[in-house]
């Protein structure tokens, strides 16, 4: 009653309060009266207040919700997490709509505040609110409604002119107040958002956000994260394996190591065989247990006090191990080790996915780097693969079904580089004669040295033998019979020479049989660079003119580099069965053909004088007008022409860069000269027409030389046009 009489007395707190000074100065009054909703007993449990509408003020806190406040500091201010102006104007319109216009939106979303602790670490609180206190008033200014304006705004939640026009400023008046319960969902929340993180793994901060989340759930603004995946195959943990940047802390910036040789004998039972959490609370105490664990080294030298390890497992596949980390001892051990188990199954999700992920990435790149297996056919192996999946799925009986495509259009194409055997041989035949010259003369100091040197007499003369051979062309096998013999006798007993006059020499003799920089491969190495940069500059130029190629019409490309660079390309409706391949779209890509080949030997021409060997190339296409089918041999991994008529056109592929000028000893191809091999006086008018596009465009002269080929086994009828590349 007294309270009530109090009350009495201070009218203007019976009716609206419009000073907020009045909440302040008369707050015991008002904590007596809210007494029955704010029990004393539990001012500590709880985490509750008053607060107006709109007013931003909150009072009459629960001590354990001042004391949260108090923590935070001075400058923390309650912002809702998410929550901006829009969605607070909509939410306060869906108010009024279902208590004076009898709706039922469901506006309800988790509200939450993010607020610090006295150490740094953010706690998070879900809002609760208990509106039984508010009554909703109109003004002059509130428009009436019907049922149309209700369902157009129910459409329209994004659109905010339309809210403001129906509920316009100061139309409706909140009076009352509100209590606000705060429930701490730190841990839930943290899970929720480091589900969120888990699909930004690329993002730059992404460490530090799950840092973050571990600090909220562990509470210390210390601890740190990293993990180590495993390889089952090899016993290793490693960073390789997910696509992404990975710290870890067992590993400690190596790129891999022997799980047993980063774990001591407990923690790898614990975590490698019984796959289980393993803690350590106090770093320093266990090394002192084991001095010689490479755990506890490794621990040490990164100033870790406490630990967790907990092993992501999922279907008996170990994919690695998530590590917690700490500076300072006991904050991490066993017991707490447990909050992991909230965490767990959605990193174990993410770890999995990613692993399969990656190992589509590694598929992809051995498709697209170390197979045959051409973007252009890849939609025919993938319906036979699902074909496969489905018999599977039905327990049917089947085999793979075979690739083939039938009514393709073969163009094939080369640049080989003119005398590359003969460079080789004689690159190899100076290296050899340098490192045997320089051997000779080695022995013969030693022998003129101290004692205690092997008999080198035979050693000598079978050197001197070697290098008369060598004063001619290199016969095959020279090579490797001298190497062997260098190998198997003479460096062995150079090997047993300690502490000679000479040793010195003897050192630097073998520093010179060096590959990568010795003197004795300086010509071979030299040949491998001309060879290296003939073809890479010819691929580049293929490869980069691919894309239009394919633009013209979705074709099979494969191109193999030896000495030099041949290509062959399939064409079809067969393999592009969505698309119409017309005479004009083939002409086309014949044409691409001829012009990229003239494109790469005009750019040998100007790569030509800055090589360490100035190799010349020839060039030749094959012009073959008659539609075949191709077949993917499942031995090889690779297609090749199936049938037996096919087949000729393969025999001309690999003979007849070697042929020659009909009744003449003068080869086909030549250099400064592309020659086009044809059997069909048709092909030869079609590629005449593209030579002297090609003329206009300044790669070829307009004479052209129709010349008869030699006969080659199984082959006859063949005809060539040659013409010169302009300069």
């Amino acid at each position: 009653m007294r309270d009530l009489d109090e009350l009495k007395s201070l009218p203007q707190l019976r009716t609206d309060i419009t000073d907020i000074s009045l909440i302040n100065e008369h707050k015991d009054l008002v904590a007596r009266l809210l007494k029955d909703y704010f029990p004393p007993a539990l001012t500590s449990n709880e985490i509750k207040a008053v607060t107006l509408p709109y007013s931003g003020l909150i009072f009459n806190h629960t001590k354990r919700f001042a004391d949260i406040i108090k923590a935070a500091g001075p400058q923390f201010t309650f912002n809702i997490r998410d929550f901006d102006d829009h969605q607070f104007y909509v939410l306060s319109c869906c108010l009024i709509l279902n208590d004076l216009y009898g709706t039922s939106l469901d506006f309800s979303k988790p509200l939450f505040y993010d607020i610090p602790m006295a150490n740094g670490v953010i706690k998070h609180y879900r809002i609760l609110y208990n509106a039984d206190f508010l009554d909703i008033l109109s003004t002059e200014r509130s428009i009436k409604l019907t049922r149309n304006d209700i369902d157009e705004l129910i459409d329209n939640y994004h659109d905010i002119r339309l809210w403001k026009s129906k509920f316009p400023v100061e139309s409706y008046i909140l009076k009352g107040f509100t209590i606000m319960t705060l429930v701490d969902v730190t841990i839930e929340n943290a899970v929720s958002l480091f589900k969120e993180k888990l699909l930004t793994l690329y993002a730059a901060d992404f460490q530090d956000n799950v840092d973050n989340i571990f600090r909220s759930i562990y509470r210390n603004p210390d601890i740190r994260t990293g993990f180590a995946i495993f390889n089952e195959n090899e016993g290793m943990f490693t960073v390789e394996g997910l696509g992404y940047k990975i710290n870890s802390f067992l590993l400690h910036g190596a790129e891999k190591k022997l799980a047993k040789n980063a774990l001591c004998a407990n923690s790898y039972h614990n975590l490698i065989e019984n796959q289980k959490y393993f803690s350590i609370s106090d770093t320093i105490t266990f090394q002192k247990q084991f001095p010689e664990s490479p755990l506890a080294i490794q621990l040490g030298k990164q100033e870790i006090r406490s630990v967790i390890f907990a092993p992501v497992v999922k279907n008996d596949h170990f994919f690695g191990v998530l590590e917690v980390v700490s500076t300072h001892p006991r904050e991490l051990n066993s017991i707490n080790a447990n909050k992991l188990d909230v965490i767990m199954p959605f990193l174990t999700d993410t770890i999995e996915r990613l692993a399969a992920q990656f190992q589509n990435r590694v598929q992809a790149i051995i498709q697209n780097n170390y197979t045959s297996l051409h973007p252009s056919v890849y939609w025919k192996f993938r319906d036979a693969a699902r074909q496969s999946i489905h018999y599977d799925s039905l327990g049917e009986p089947h085999k793979l079904p075979e690739i083939v495509f039938e009514n393709v259009y073969p163009l094939y194409g080369q640049i080989d580089i003119k005398g590359s055997s003969e460079a080789r041989n004689e690159s190899t035949r100076k290296d050899l004669f340098h490192q045997l010259d320089s051997l000779l003369i080695l022995i013969g100091k030693l022998l003129q040295g101290k004692s205690g040197v092997p008999d080198f007499s035979s050693v000598q003369y079978q050197l001197e033998a070697y290098c008369n051979e060598l004063k001619f062309p290199i016969h095959a096998g020279t090579e490797q019979l001298i190497t062997y013999y260098l190998e198997s006798q003479v460096h062995g007993m150079l090997d047993q020479i300690t502490g000679h006059q000479f040793s010195d020499s003897i050192i630097e003799y073998f520093k010179q049989t060096n590959k990568s920089d010795g003197e004795y491969h300086r010509y071979r190495r030299m040949y491998d660079q001309t060879i290296s940069s003939i073809n890479d500059r010819m691929v580049s130029i293929l490869d980069s003119r691919q894309d239009a190629a394919q633009q013209i019409f979705p074709h099979y490309f494969e191109r193999f580099k030896t000495d030099g660079v041949d290509h062959s390309i399939y064409i079809g409706d067969s393999i592009a069965p969505v698309k119409n391949l017309t005479p004009v779209k083939l002409n086309k890509i014949r044409q691409w053909q001829l012009e990229t080949l003239c494109e790469m030997e005009k750019a040998h021409f100007m790569l030509r004088n800055s090589l360490p060997y100035p190799l010349e190339v020839t060039t030749l296409l094959l012009i073959h007008s008659m539609p075949l089918s191709i077949r993917f041999r499942m031995d090889e991994k690779r297609f090749d022409v199936d049938g037996s008529y096919n087949a000729r056109f393969e025999i001309i592929k690999k003979r007849i860069d070697k042929a020659y000028l009909k009744g003449t000893m003068k080869r086909l191809t030549e250099t400064d000269k592309l020659a086009l091999v044809y059997s069909d006086n048709a092909e030869a008018t079609e590629y005449t027409r593209f030579i002297k596009v090609l003329n206009s465009k300044g790669f070829l002269d307009d004479e052209i030389e129709n010349v008869d080929i030699e006969d080659l086994q199984g082959v006859t009828g063949l005809k060539a046009l040659r013409v010169k590349f302009r300069r």
